[in-house]
């Protein structure tokens, strides 16, 4: 099973187990220091965002259109933004790092 590292918005890092398959936004709600992912993964509320680490960011398909539009619009944009809903975890992302964005 490969492991995602979070670091929630205390700053801790953590690592927890993340199913191949599911999105990553699946694996961060389940957790205390998550995500609220409010929509439930229809890529239309921008509380499941979070920041990929560089490395890891062009290993994983570029945004659609929809997702785009909506990440350009939160406060706390930046190079790296994703929502987790959106991206599949896969046993090549294995140690993947992601910082939970701040709550809009």
């Amino acid at each position: 099973m490969p492991v995602l590292k979070v670091i929630d918005r205390d700053g801790a890092e953590h690592e927890v187990p993340a199913r191949s398959g599911l999105k990553i936004m699946e694996t961060l709600r389940e957790l205390d220091y998550g995500i609220a992912a409010i929509c439930g993964g229809m890529c239309s509320c921008a509380t499941c965002h979070v920041y990929i680490d560089e490395p890891w960011a062009n290993k994983i398909p570029a945004p659609m259109s929809d997702e785009t539009e909506l990440l350009q619009e939160l406060a706390y944009y930046k190079t790296g933004s994703r929502l987790s809903c959106q991206v599949d975890m896969t046993n090549e992302l294995d140690g993947m790092r992601v910082t939970i964005a701040p709550d809009e």
